[in-house]
């Protein structure tokens, strides 16, 4: 039985949702997720999505060449194998130069299965409510992509998710339903293909520079993305637009597309300002499914494309351009601005819009008095926003604070001085309960893997805290901490630091005066003092600063505020540094320098320490 249209066109509709899931879930977040986990750099990351968008234009180019010397459910099955293939490899150890070999077989496979879907996707859905077809596969995708279970998933199970997609992809390409013949076609093309290549173009550079900043920006990220509500709305309002923009595709394709650059426009004016990032959160999805079916649509059926090779063509074109160039600069924008400029919004909605609006001028006035009365209420509403809203309305303090929670630091790290401990000598004065409360929200923290931070701008330096969060382990040989490098790809980095660097008590020159009057204890008695376990602490602890081939000297030496002496050469008693004050610096640093204290020490350790330097230095030392 041939089955009704609808039940013929599902297997359409499931290619289109399998293709959109792997990019959505694996190619921008599950991929993106652990080169952070990597800790690549900026330029190594941007040289890694480079050669993904190498591999989808160079792929997308290629397609209409080899469109007529394989089958259909060959070409689709070649293209999920390959995307496929590279989210298996992500969910192994890797390093930067096999990422680069997979980000190009991700924009590669992501080329071969989107060209081949939309030049054969008539194939696939037949010709009864195709249109609907491909709504349905883009609304699916995307609903499915923000279920909390799924949004939130480690990057390994989002790769997981993504392998068995392409899998499911393969084995949906096996017997096509339909017959080259049993194809729609459309009497009157409404939309040239330059106006759709410029118009898909503006509005992929709008997404993805929005989808940047709100995925880099905690406060925009956590009125958008966060919480189970927030997802189930964000799925919802996907489906919705989804379905909207395949009801309309296939008489007004060009009315599709303006609303969705006028609702991703006013996405983005909105999310200049953080306390309209709720509006923000509602416009944005509905701009995104309205071009995305679009985007799958036209090249398909809406273009006016007579044959196989045209639709090939104009499909390698426009995901070439618009989807990989398109999303780079935008990308770029997001990474260099940190906000989408207005006048740029201005710029990519004009370019959608005047050929709609030189058409209604001359064929509908009525359309033209109620669209030009919509324009001014947004203007006046625009200029009616409070005045002192500004892009970025926070200081890197209060940007730094919330990278902080939106990272986590909270589950390693406490902000609390217990009263009465060992906390007090180690970790600073104690802070009043009205302080802590007075904060929003207040990040006392329950656990302490790590060391205390309620006042660690006192005790570390910025550039000891910014090497440390890029490479822990080269500062604190023990530390369990992972790299947070990533963080430096943008200004998130240095907004931490500068919060971490804020972190000061109230009464410093009173804690200054405990340490200077501390003295290990004897408690232990010297016989326990240890000269080989010295000479461990020295290399674990030490030496990483203080020898020119140390880790973090070789890193950071250029921006040490001074240059750490050979300790392995001092004597007691030279330049001032007795075994005493030799003790006190270990225990607690140099305030206002780049030397750190080392709290969590013991007492008998720190003699050890020191009785090794002091007895070693009279021998030479072959790094002095």
């Amino acid at each position: 039985m041939r089955g009704s249209g609808w039940m013929r066109g599902w297997r359409g509709a499931a290619l289109v949702a399998a293709t959109y899931i792997y990019f959505l879930i694996f190619a921008q977040f599950a991929f993106l997720a652990k080169l952070s986990g990597l800790g690549a750099d900026a330029i190594t990351l941007k040289g890694i999505m480079a050669a993904m968008a190498v591999g989808g234009v160079t792929l997308s180019l290629l397609m209409p060449r080899l469109t007529t010397r394989f089958s259909p459910g060959l070409q689709l099955r070649a293209g999920f194998a390959l995307c496929g293939a590279a989210a298996v490899i992500m969910m192994t150890p890797l390093g930067f130069g096999v990422a680069g070999i997979v980000a190009f077989c991700i924009g590669a496979g992501l080329g071969i299965a989107s060209v081949s879907l939309v030049t054969y996707l008539r194939v696939w859905t037949g010709a009864s409510h195709p249109v609907l077809a491909i709504g349905a596969g883009t609304g699916f995708a995307y609903f499915v992509c923000n279920i909390p279970s799924v949004f939130t998933a480690s990057p390994g199970s989002q790769s997981g998710l993504a392998a068995l997609v392409c899998v499911a992809g393969i084995l949906l390409t096996f017997r096509p339903p339909n017959s080259h013949g049993d194809t729609p076609r459309v009497e009157r093309v409404q939309l040239s293909f330059p106006r759709a290549l410029a118009g898909f173009a503006a509005l992929v550079w709008l997404d993805s520079a929005a989808f940047y900043i709100i995925q880099h920006t905690p406060s925009l990220k956590a009125g958008t993305w966060m919480g189970d509500l927030h997802l189930w709305i964000n799925g919802c309002i996907h489906l919705t637009a989804a379905m909207v923009a395949a009801i309309l595709l296939w008489t007004r394709p060009a009315l599709v597309l303006s609303c969705g650059v006028l609702a991703l426009g006013f996405a983005c004016i909105l999310l200049l300002h953080p306390t309209l990032v709720l509006p923000a959160s509602l416009f944005y999805p509905a701009g995104v499914s309205l071009y995305s079916v679009a985007l799958v649509a036209y090249p398909c059926f809406l273009s006016g494309a007579q044959t196989t090779q045209q639709r090939a063509q104009q499909a390698g074109w426009i995901y070439a351009v618009a989807g990989w160039v398109g999303s780079a600069l935008g990308i770029g924008m997001g990474q260099n601005l940190g906000y989408v400029p207005p006048a740029f919004v201005a710029i990519a909605s004009l370019v959608v819009l005047v050929p709609v609006l030189l058409d209604l001028i001359q064929n509908r006035t009525r359309e033209v008095a109620v669209l030009c009365a919509a324009l001014v209420v947004g203007f006046v509403l625009l200029r009616s926003l409070p005045a002192d809203s500004s892009t970025t309305p926070q200081t890197d303090v209060e940007r730094g604070r919330q990278v902080y929670i939106s990272e986590g630091c909270i589950s390693c790290h406490s902000q609390y001085v217990r009263p009465g401990t060992a906390d007090v000598l180690m970790w600073g004065p104690v802070l009043t309960m009205q302080t802590i409360h007075a904060e929003e929200p207040p990040l006392i923290g329950n656990r302490r893997q790590g060391p205390d931070l309620a006042q660690v701008g006192s005790r570390r330096s910025p550039l000891w805290l910014k090497a440390h969060l890029i490479a822990p382990a080269e500062l604190s040989h023990h530390s369990v901490m992972p790299s947070y490098a990533f963080l430096f790809t943008d200004r998130r980095g240095d907004d931490l630091v500068a919060y971490l660097a804020s972190l000061r008590g109230p009464d410093q020159q009173g804690h200054l005066q405990q340490e200077a009057a501390w003295q290990p204890s004897s408690a232990a008695g010297l016989l326990d003092v240890n000269r080989k376990e010295g000479q461990e602490l020295y290399a674990q602890e030490c030496a990483t600063c203080h020898e020119s081939n140390g880790a973090a000297y070789r890193h950071w030496h250029a921006e040490f505020k001074t240059k750490p002496p050979e300790l392995a050469a001092l004597r007691a008693g030279a330049e001032g540094y007795s075994s005493a004050r030799l003790a006190q610096i270990v225990k607690f640093g140099i305030p206002s320098t780049d030397m750190p204290g080392h709290e969590y020490l013991s007492d008998r350790e720190i003699d050890s320490l020191i009785l090794w330097l002091t007895q070693h230095s009279e021998q030479p030392h072959p790094h002095s």
